[in-house]
């Protein structure tokens, strides 16, 4: 960790909503909702009446009956977010991308030309406004985790510094949740004893955390909690894993309709590995049920594939293991993921399962679809259904 507090934590504000808000007009001032059966994003004016991102389309329109719903155009969003991030390649080489609409940066080499990294931090905000037209909020702190806090507490389109010395006296007061890696669970087994405040974790000691949540979340959670995160930021890390998922609504869903959503991801996500040359061999399956409550399904081959047809038999198998669970609690959304990634080149990488009539298969489909779009060869499964969305990512 450094002294001075020099990382950026910079995140675009209702990312998709602010970009439909900046290209018309008529909708600023008033609650937006991208997406229509599910919440894809909301305006900040919707998230104040209650509308959150997953959200059926129903559901959201109960809560705030006068938004206006937008239909998500992705190809506008990913050239805003090329856009915001040459600007944050403009501020500082070393840029760590999170996602397509948020970024670490670190700025503590540019004090002889740039100032403080707080004055950094101004200059940011006001490039991106003034070259992309989209407010962003940056938190400023000496570590990731800090930063990232920061930002998050600073929103919407806000500035917030964290100084070393007034580091922990900021951080105790926030609710646990504020930890990265506490999810809905791990909150409530926290609350079930009294603990809400990073503070209470923080004095509850490791040895204790460990015996509630185990050696990885317990130690993880104590070192946060004391802003222990020696993490730099990393310029062009690769991801660990390549993955799609699809929110369906609240069903009841036939199995064979789910089956076909699931093929569609796996289309999406083998297609990127290829062009990534990034074979896997742990393919993951998650589930996220009526109640809110989620499950994953895993699998790990004795060699990587980038093969779809490969990688769409493992991914049935798992739901066809899952059913039970679907059939009891109600299927909300599926996704797809494939983890431990190389390279076509790495020897430890031999392809058994490259059978060459699939290879062949799988080249002329994206060879068809680099040329006249996604949409010009589907699945049969998938004829007559909507295909989703896909997502814009950053490079894999």
């Amino acid at each position: 960790m450094r002294d001075p507090a020099s990382i950026l934590h910079a995140d675009l504000d209702a990312f998709y909503a602010s970009v439909e808000q900046r290209d018309n007009p008529a909708l600023r001032g008033h609650p937006v909702i991208v997406g229509g059966g599910v919440v894809l994003a909301c305006s900040y004016e919707a998230k104040r009446r209650g509308v959150r991102t997953a959200m059926s389309g129903h559901a959201a329109r109960r809560l705030c009956p006068d938004a206006i719903v937008v239909r998500p155009r992705m190809s506008a969003y990913a050239a805003a977010s090329k856009a915001v991030f040459e600007v944050f390649r403009d501020t500082t080489p070393v840029v760590e991308g999170i996602s397509i609409d948020e970024a670490f940066l670190d700025v503590g080499g540019l004090h002889r030309i740039g100032g403080r990294p707080v004055d950094v931090a101004v200059r940011l905000r006001a490039e991106v406004l003034r070259r992309v037209g989209l407010p962003i909020t940056v938190g400023v702190a000496r570590t990731k985790f800090l930063a990232k806090v920061a930002s998050r507490v600073a929103k919407p389109d806000g500035l917030l510094l964290v100084e070393p010395e007034g580091e922990l006296a900021f951080l105790h007061p926030l609710p646990v949740g504020m930890l990265w890696g506490v999810g809905a669970v791990t909150e409530a087994k926290l609350h079930e004893r009294g603990i809400r405040t990073v503070g209470q974790v923080a004095r509850l000691g490791e040895a204790a955390l460990v015996s509630i949540l185990g050696p990885g979340a317990g130690r993880h959670l104590h070192a946060l909690a004391h802003n222990r995160d020696p993490r730099p930021v990393v310029v062009g890390k690769r991801r660990g894993s390549i993955g799609a998922q699809r929110a369906i609504g609240r069903g009841p869903h036939r199995p064979e309709d789910v089956s076909a959503a699931l093929a569609g991801l796996v289309d999406r996500v083998t297609k990127r590995m290829r062009a990534a040359d990034r074979p896997g061999r742990t393919i993951i399956l998650r589930l996220r049920f009526a109640d809110f409550t989620r499950a994953t399904r895993s699998r790990t081959l004795p060699r990587a594939t980038v093969q779809t047809q490969t990688v769409l038999d493992v991914a049935r198998e798992l739901l066809g293991e899952a059913q039970p669970l679907i059939e009891a609690k109600g299927i909300t959304l599926v996704g797809i993921s494939v983890s431990n990634l190389g390279r076509h080149g790495d020897v430890q990488l031999e392809l058994p399962f490259e059978q060459p009539d699939r290879a062949m298969l799988d080249a002329a489909v994206d060879a068809v679809r680099d040329r006249f779009g996604s949409a010009s060869v589907t699945r049969g499964v998938l004829v007559g259904k909507d295909p989703g969305i896909a997502v814009p990512t950053l490079p894999d």
